[in-house]
């Protein structure tokens, strides 16, 4: 191993003993490590940076923004190391931050979603699918989160679901509404009846007793939504949308009950296990119908615009 390798290992674990999971970051450092090795330069150069950002040539520019920053980082915490190190430019690649307009789920939308776990086969996959997809729209918890979950981690006499494995792992506690945690109370009991001896403790299981794959939940929330109609040649909904509704039902609940929403807003934040309130305020913009009960609170308070 040379020495940039082992700068990388050390790199890469003082900054996932901080929280960062660095998945695919840890992926593109290898590789860029690797061709710094196989380009012949003797120190860390921008001008190899740069070049090795700009990989595949086919990609956008975005993704080679991404890339160059994943780069500058690691060479910021390089060059403390040896001076010689060049740290590339910010804003070599023209980047625009896009988010997905999420699809927001209608209640009766969401009941069809449910409906159409249960035409699935094994019966131990469709109630592991019912149960998931309903917490996830009950809770607005992220997926991953909830496929993580061990059976101690959901105590169905408190009505407390503990997030262990969460983003930036800030682990948080998920109270649920009585139906919710009677919904999963009835779904461990067929559970363990169809799973007697399961694989592992996580408590959603797959059709084999292991932990749910995020790949399979996709595939099979994409087959469920295209299916009862929602899916559509021009409309993509995705499960983090279910967490997107949840977060805009409640804040119209707020609305419309005359509640203040900067004085909750850090309780909802909290709930959803975003770093600081400004991800949540996000969601004020993402549903019309929250924009009109903004203006007409604005209106009623401040008066018509002239």
């Amino acid at each position: 191993m040379n020495a940039l390798s082992r700068h990388l290992e050390d790199y890469l674990r003082l900054r996932r003993a901080l929280g960062f999971k660095l998945e695919q970051e840890g992926r593109w450092l290898a590789q860029f490590v690797s061709y710094v090795e196989s380009s012949g330069e003797a120190i860390f150069t921008g001008r190899v940076a740069i070049k090795w950002a700009q990989q595949p040539v086919t990609a956008q520019s975005n993704q080679w923004a991404k890339r160059l920053g994943i780069v500058r980082k690691f060479a910021a915490y390089l060059h403390t190391i040896e001076p010689a190190t060049e740290v590339p430019p910010a804003n070599v690649f023209a980047a625009r931050r896009h988010r997905p307009t999420p699809y927001l789920w209608s209640e009766s939308d969401i009941a069809r979603l449910i409906e159409g776990t249960r035409a699935l086969h094994p019966p131990l996959r469709a109630a592991t699918y019912e149960a998931l997809f309903g917490l996830l729209a009950a809770s607005g918890m992220r997926v991953g989160e909830a496929i993580a979950l061990q059976r101690d981690d959901v105590d169905l006499s408190r009505g407390v679901v503990t997030v262990r494995v969460a983003k930036f792992d800030r682990w948080r506690l998920v109270p649920l509404h009585v139906s919710a945690i009677e919904a999963l109370r009835r779904y461990a009991a067929v559970r363990d009846r169809l799973c007697p001896m399961p694989r592992s403790m996580v408590f959603f299981p797959s059709n084999v007793g292991t932990k749910l794959s995020r790949s399979k939940v996709g595939e099979a929330f994409r087959r469920i939504s295209i299916a009862i109609g929602v899916r559509t040649a021009t409309v993509h909904p995705r499960i983090h949308d279910l967490r997107h509704s949840f977060a805009v039902r409640t804040l119209l609940l707020w609305q419309r009950s005359g509640v203040s929403v900067d004085a909750h807003i850090g309780t909802l934040s909290t709930y959803l296990g975003h770093v600081s309130p400004a991800g949540t305020y996000w969601y004020l913009s993402a549903s019309p119908e929250l924009m009109q009960l903004a203006g007409e609170r604005l209106e009623a308070r401040f008066g018509a615009a002239k």
